[in-house]
């Protein structure tokens, strides 16, 4: 398979396993282009790319603008906080603004679920979602299997365990979507109350004893408590919700065996997982950060083959 089967990359949903692998085995030929002297290929000079981000981002719109740069397209830079969406513009405004300048690849986040959807009907570009609410964030769970897929040689057969807020988390519902497709095993483990009612539909074990998960697992991807996408109190405090979920090396230790851990940040040190945890040599973080910007310039690569130039 030399194409993707998809024109924009909306979801971890709409793809097919073919799809996920072709991606990886581009990932790794950039993953050798970024660690050269001279990082940049021209795959992408005469094309123009908009980030837009509804919500704010540090991490995942400098991961794509990298990759990007690495692939000398030109890019436009787009905040909406700081924008006239802010006084009310629509999305399609925003967006038909935006095309006129003739932008030829859009990546998108926004806090509504199913924006990209809406707007890869309305638009001519080639859509890619950067997070769309609590919904999805595929480039977050391809960054997180492939980086599974280096350091254990494959995702097949291999136990993963996310632990934490799941109900509020588009990593979470993504992460699951790939692993499954992949033929990974798949646990979610929280407090009852992070835990969506609909999730044993995903076929996915769920655990709310987390030395119990670390037992069962091969890998654990420790996600952040979302308090900005929380209207309720789900637990009674943080202090607690750290002793019942949080990761320390004792934890660690005390287990029979090696695990890998995972983070797709911005890490809570000494809430998910202590700095020594983060910083050992079981974590990955580092890692994941890195496979980022191969991974999101494998589907930015990869997408742009499909426009007419």
């Amino acid at each position: 398979m030399s194409q993707l089967s998809v024109n924009h990359l909306l979801g971890i949903k709409g793809l097919k396993r073919e799809d996920i692998e072709l991606i990886f085995s581009t990932a790794d030929n950039f993953k050798e282009v970024i660690n050269r002297p001279i990082k940049k290929v021209p795959s992408l000079r005469d094309l123009t790319i908009a980030n837009l981000f509804f919500e704010n981002s540090t991490r995942t719109r400098l991961s794509f603008e990298i990759a990007e740069k690495r692939l000398s397209a030109d890019v436009v830079n787009f905040s909406a906080s700081s924008s006239s969406v802010s006084k009310g513009e629509t999305l399609i405004d925003t967006v038909n603004n935006i095309l006129s300048m003739k932008v030829d690849m859009v990546v998108m986040r926004h806090p509504n679920p199913g924006a990209g959807v809406f707007l890869s009907k309305h638009i001519d570009a080639r859509i890619i979602n950067a997070g769309d609410g609590a919904h999805e964030h595929p480039t977050q769970a391809l960054l997180d299997t492939y980086s599974i897929r280096e350091r254990l040689g494959n995702v097949e057969g291999k136990k993963v365990v996310i632990v934490g807020d799941i109900l509020h988390s588009r990593v979470a519902l993504s992460n699951i979507y790939a692993l499954n497709l992949l033929g990974a095993e798949v646990m979610v483990c929280g407090p009852s109350t992070l835990i969506p009612k609909f999730i044993h539909t995903l076929g996915v074990k769920v655990e709310t004893d987390l030395r119990k998960a670390l037992e069962w697992a091969d890998v654990a991807n420790m996600l952040r408590v979302q308090h900005e996408r929380q209207d309720l109190k789900y637990f009674p405090s943080i202090r607690e919700y750290s002793q019942m979920y949080g990761v320390d090396m004792n934890l660690l230790n005390s287990l029979d065996k090696d695990i890998v851990i995972m983070h797709p940040g911005p890490i809570n040190r000494g809430v998910e997982i202590t700095s020594e945890v983060a910083d050992s040599p079981q974590s990955i973080i580092l890692d994941q950060v890195e496979n980022g910007v191969a991974i999101r310039m494998a589907v930015l690569y990869l997408l742009a083959s499909k426009i007419d130039r």
